[in-house]
């Protein structure tokens, strides 16, 4: 796979930590180069300093829920990284809540992300239409946009996937005259930090050992599970595929424990 990413660009929106990162290292390593979309803070810094190591990485810092900084992100996009034929969109929050205690203020919180995830994605489509060498794009959805866990209420979070699924098929045949193919991963219950905001520090592990119960392989995921899938779509390996939703879950769309 080291040709396949050899010389070439990653955007990698909310690529700061968890299945993000994860990618972008795996594209570093095999020769490519990585542009790091991520909250402002020491985190972002952090992972480009990292990543910098192996390679060529660079840190477009933008709070995703801030339209004025998604604009100078898109700018910066524009001016530096239009060469990128890579994406990879893993920015992402699970906030579990009955629907009825749901307020707007949550309902936003979504809509904003996918708001930014969708304009992000085509300024950096543009720049691959301009370029003319095609390109690969993996959307990170979820198993929440395809069936609920009554253990984890989540219609919101399950709204805005189920939505990020449907623009993956909708651009993969916008973008397939173009050369662009448009995947997506759809996670079961993983190991990362989003899970780390929804239980508090003591009970992260137990939570996560009562999930891993559901899934047939017994056991969470990890991001290294999905990046593995994420850079196989992103590479010549999968040239024959777009449009498809990979569910990287333990099996558990399959059937649960």
């Amino acid at each position: 796979m080291a040709s396949d990413f050899e010389g070439k660009k990653l955007v990698a929106i909310g690529g700061a930590s968890g299945m993000g990162l994860k990618t972008a290292q795996n594209v570093i390593e095999k020769g490519g180069s990585a542009v790091i979309i991520g909250r402002p803070g020491q985190k972002l810094d952090d992972a480009v300093a990292n990543l910098s190591r192996s390679g060529s990485a660079y840190a477009i810092a933008a709070d995703l829920s801030n339209w004025e900084q998604v604009v100078e992100a898109q700018r910066q996009l524009v001016q530096s990284h239009s060469d990128a034929t890579l994406l990879v969109n893993s920015a992402g929050f699970f906030l579990p809540k009955p629907f009825l205690d749901h307020e707007v203020a949550d309902y936003d919180s979504y809509h904003d992300l996918n708001r930014s995830t969708f304009f992000l994605t085509q300024t950096v489509v543009r720049g691959m239409i301009a370029g003319g060498q095609g390109g690969a794009i993996v959307n990170v959805g979820s198993m929440w946009a395809h069936q609920a866990l009554a253990v984890t209420p989540s219609s919101g979070y399950s709204m805005a996937k189920a939505g990020l699924h449907a623009l993956t098929h909708n651009l993969a045949i916008e973008l397939a005259g173009e050369g662009i193919r448009v995947n997506a991963v759809a996670p079961g219950v993983t190991d990362t930090p989003l899970f780390a905001k929804v239980f508090p520090p003591d009970q992260l592990k137990g939570a996560l050992e009562q999930l891993s119960g559901l899934m047939p392989l017994g056991r969470t995921g990890t991001p290294q599970d999905l990046a593995s899938t994420i850079a196989f779509l992103l590479s010549s390996e999968s040239s024959w595929t777009t449009g498809a939703i990979f569910n990287v879950d333990g099996g558990i769309m399959a059937g649960r424990n």
